[in-house]
């Protein structure tokens, strides 16, 4: 099997569990984070500061792989592997998400999708046996199937609909996908907030025996109450024995929570997407480091921190190269950020097996400034 979950320790006072993810070029401890690659690389990060902050897995977007360079040249280069030189895991999402965010340039049927290129305009169609054939070209560790990210908000009779497709969409992937030795298929939860629509979408998925599993449609808008609620009611009807992953939720509360509501893995732009505007995320909180009260501050982002850019810089110097517009600025706070996270995803995994997650979740949100 080309993905193996091992379940190590179970939360006695929350659903989260301490396990590992088992793949052909490496192993994953969850919970985890996993940097987002969109291009074939996390912005700003070469693959050995990458391992440097302690990545494990990075993930590829076949959507934007598949419109530049496209995937018979990355597997032309052995894959996205040996085309970005990363030797540890790699998952491909299915491109839905950005397909479906193209709005007005997208045509939905039970086919699949047309859609045109936001480069120049350009006529292409996804079907989930086009998807899986570009996923095993860009040869991913673990890959998803093609699936609807509807809007938020939604009205039920849609959000059944497009569930009740994206379930078919599995089907015919699963048919389509051929190097299950090598490449695991993960399957897709949806139905939007409506408690029924999931759990029905949950057991259909599940009903396609897939290594892995993950939620998707959330973190689209809705309030963070409500994707709790999603996850409380969703998470126990996925089996015990397979990995479960929540899609593009990336923030430290979000983490914390998905993770006491079992949640196995993350991804999400959000840490590179804020550092390159300046923004960083400490140990007392966000800090906008562009901002000129650290004009001449020579304090590093965090005191506590034991990334490259902490080791080394000061606030002052940090802003000066942002403000500047230098290119190491936000090289320097996206080091920080994806070490930061790297840390939480430690402390978060060490609180498990100590069985106190959730006193960590309150000394966290109060060093942090969130509401408790």
């Amino acid at each position: 099997m080309a993905v193996k979950y091992e379940l190590i320790k179970e939360s006695k006072d929350t659903y989260a569990r301490l396990g590992r993810v088992h793949t052909l070029h490496g192993v994953i401890d969850t919970p985890a984070f996993m940097p987002v690659g969109t291009q074939a690389t996390v912005k700003a990060m070469s693959p050995d500061e990458l391992k440097d902050i302690g990545a494990q897995i990075i993930l590829g977007n076949t959507y934007h792989l598949y419109i530049r360079p496209g995937h018979k040249l990355i597997e032309d280069f052995g894959g996205l592997h040996g085309f970005m030189n990363w030797d540890r895991p790699i998952l491909t999402d299915s491109g839905g998400f950005q397909v479906f965010s193209l709005n007005e340039l997208r045509k939905i049927s039970e086919e699949g999708v047309e859609f045109k290129s936001h480069l120049d305009g350009s006529k292409h169609f996804f079907s989930p046996e086009y998807v899986m054939e570009i996923e095993e070209s860009l040869g991913a560790d673990i890959i998803m199937a093609f699936d609807e990210c509807m809007p938020y908000p939604c009205d039920k009779d849609y959000a059944k609909k497009s569930m009740e497709r994206t379930v078919r969409w599995l089907k015919r992937c699963e048919k389509a996908h051929t190097k299950t030795g090598t490449q695991a298929l993960f399957g897709i939860v949806q139905g939007g907030i409506f408690k029924d629509l999931r759990i029905e979408s949950a057991k259909m998925t599940i009903d396609v025996d897939l290594p892995g599993y993950a939620i998707g449609g959330l973190s689209v808008g809705e309030p963070k109450e409500e994707m709790n609620e999603v996850l409380e009611y969703t998470v126990p009807v996925l089996p015990k024995d397979k990995p479960r992953y929540l899609m593009g939720v990336g923030s430290p509360d979000s983490l914390i929570d998905g993770a006491i509501r079992g949640i196995d893995m993350f991804d999400c732009v959000l840490p590179t997407r804020i550092a390159r505007n300046g923004t960083v995320m400490t140990s007392e909180g966000k800090l906008v480091v562009r901002n000129a009260e650290y004009s001449r501050d020579s304090k590093p982002l965090d005191e506590k921190c034991d990334c490259y850019t902490c080791r080394n810089f000061s606030r002052a110097y940090i802003r000066h190269l942002i403000k500047a517009g230098e290119i190491l600025g936000g090289r320097l706070t996206t080091i920080h950020n994806l070490r930061f996270l790297q840390n939480l995803m430690k402390d978060i995994r060490s609180a498990i097996n100590e069985d106190r997650l959730l006193s960590f979740r309150e000394e966290f949100f109060e060093s942090y400034g969130y509401k408790k």
